[in-house]
């Protein structure tokens, strides 16, 4: 279902239950800040999902609540996640949806690192 931007943090969402390993994932990275693992339907040749571990919903949440430790920590974990994967030289994307109209699915913040080959625009022209 869909965030709408206005609901609380939920502890039985799917990055939570993650986090506490209760479901299995293919970590890429992990450190005291973040978790980074590979996307399961995964929408180019390279998809990373970058999670804080702390409770947050949406960017503006992490921004406004989490501490400038977890801040710093969670955005050199993206930059190390690029890294690892080798995506600095061909180039990759960072994406964050929040809320119904971006089609946020999780409400716990993240990012989605996109790369591995021609990623196109990123949205088409309207009609």
């Amino acid at each position: 279902m869909p965030v709408t931007g206005l609901d609380p943090y939920d502890d039985q969402n799917i990055f939570a239950k993650i986090l506490r390993g209760e479901i299995p994932n293919k970590t890429v990275y992990e450190d005291d800040a973040a978790l980074a693992f590979h996307d399961i339907a995964p929408q180019a040749p390279v998809h990373v999902l970058v999670i804080p571990k702390g409770r947050y919903v949406s960017a503006v949440d992490f921004a406004g609540r989490a501490s400038d430790r977890e801040i710093a920590g969670f955005w050199r974990a993206v930059g190390r996640v690029a890294a690892k994967l080798g995506l600095e030289e061909g180039g990759y994307r960072i994406l964050s949806n929040h809320g119904i109209h971006a089609g946020q699915e999780v409400p716990h913040f993240h990012v989605h690192v996109f790369g591995g080959g021609p990623l196109g625009r990123m949205i088409q022209p309207r009609s």
